[in-house]
């Protein structure tokens, strides 16, 4: 077994890609998708830089870059701002269940020498979540007296008072966790939301143009919580599927062999054992517990039977009226901590002077829905502090404060804030977290 940094992964990959003679664009984010006259698609615009925060050109301006290509993969992560603008043009989710998200919280620690077991891999699933709800954690200990802890929450959870993080925080104090932490050193923090729908959950792949890869279309394992290898499969099946088109003197049009070759692929076969995963532990740890032990170990993950995803997560929130607040303990500073001492450790930083990219459709929504009915949630599911409700003196005249500065892109308030009113866009180019070792 190989416990390795995918960051570090990704930055030699980047070398040997570069070594191959492909041209990598870092610190520009791409933000518009660019069209051909009949529909197809031509290529991708990255965003302009130096933009001021009321949208006007500075003096720093500089405009984005056309990209065009033949064929266009779009390999964003999950809910990729673009991947969702593509759906809903192209109606790929015609026939899919809902997409269903979890978000994953990480953090790297340096533990003392005698409490580090190079290899040793632990997983949990539910506490300290209630039975109700779906989560786990994740516990890898790598070189160097390293470890990588984190934490997993079901995004369909349905309490507005639940926190992801704080569910973190709490986790590590349990008495199997904390020991290890005790006496050692945080050295960065993270977030990430994660496509956990599985097989029945995927979109179309493809499309006039380019087609979706990796967790952009939900090449994920959950029952694994493992994605990587299912986004290099996707990514090496698109790529040969381009290469025969290509040696075909074809352009974009669809590359209709992509999910054909997905379709007859391991990773086809691996995804289709674990579909009924996160359906039968949506149900409950106990109920979910014992359906995944019958639907693997008698069924061996090929039951005549798929289980499908009904609601999407962000039509699962209980009203504040009918929900039971949570008291969550205070951090103390030596194995959980507050938001914004994570945030700082996760190195974030954007261009103090550039439009916010965390966009409202209706900025009244804030106050007049999410507050109302849910006590802003948005408070609780950002893990980064982003979101706050402030008040004037006198504790009145309540409004959405946006702290996009603080932002990981985990990509959560787009997908469960319950009106669907935040929208990610991409900021400007080079802005967001910096991972070292994550």
């Amino acid at each position: 077994m190989y416990v390795v940094s995918l960051g570090n992964v990704c930055r030699w990959l980047a070398k040997q890609a570069v070594g191959l003679g492909v041209e990598i664009f870092p610190s520009f984010a791409a933000a518009e998708v660019l069209y051909r006259e009949d529909g197809a698609v031509r290529g991708v615009a990255t965003g302009d830089m130096g933009v001021g925060r009321d949208g006007k050109p500075t003096a720093n301006h500089q405009r984005g870059m056309a990209l065009h290509g033949r064929y266009t993969f779009f390999a964003e992560g999950c809910r990729g701002h673009l991947g969702k603008q593509l759906e809903d043009r192209y109606n790929l989710r015609a026939g899919a269940d809902p997409q269903v998200y979890g978000i994953g919280l990480k953090e790297l620690w340096e533990i003392r020498p005698e409490k580090h077991q190079q290899g040793l891999v632990i997983h949990t699933a539910g506490w300290p979540l209630a039975s109700n709800t779906y989560g786990g954690s994740f516990f890898y200990h790598l070189e160097n007296n390293q470890i990588a802890i984190g934490f997993v929450v079901g995004l369909g959870y349905s309490n507005p008072y639940l926190s992801p993080y704080e569910e973190f925080q709490r986790y590590k104090t349990h008495p199997a966790i904390r020991p290890f932490l005790e006496g050692g050193k945080r050295l960065a923090y993270g977030a990430r939301a994660i496509s956990a729908g599985g097989l029945q959950s995927m979109p179309k792949l493809v499309f006039p143009g380019g087609c979706l890869i990796g967790d952009d279309a939900g090449f994920l394992n959950a029952s694994r919580i493992k994605g990587s290898h299912a986004a290099i499969k996707s990514g090496m099946l698109a790529a040969e599927a381009a290469f025969a088109a290509l040696r075909a003197a074809r352009a974009n049009d669809e590359l209709g062999a992509y999910p054909e070759a997905f379709r007859e692929s391991w990773l086809h076969d691996e995804l289709h054992r674990a579909r009924n995963f996160k359906p039968w532990m949506s149900k409950g740890l106990a109920t979910g517990t014992l359906m995944v032990g019958v639907d693997q170990v008698v069924f061996g993950g090929r039951a005549p039977w798929t289980l499908h995803h009904r609601h999407a997560d962000h039509e699962t929130l209980k009203t504040k009226s009918k929900a039971k607040p949570i008291a969550y303990p205070k951090p103390d500073g030596v194995v959980s901590f507050d938001r914004l001492s994570s945030v700082f450790i996760s190195n974030t930083n954007h261009a103090e002077d550039q439009p916010c990219h965390l966009t409202l459709k209706d900025a009244s929504v804030a106050v007049k829905i999410n507050l109302e009915l849910y006590d802003a949630p948005e408070q609780r599911y950002c893990p980064a502090g982003v979101y706050e409700i402030v008040r004037d003196a006198s504790g009145e005249n309540p409004h959405l404060q946006i702290n996009a500065q603080n932002c990981v892109h985990c990509k959560t308030c787009d997908i469960k804030d319950p009106t669907q009113n935040i929208v990610w866009v991409a900021p400007e180019g080079g802005g967001g977290p910096n991972y070292p070792n994550m």
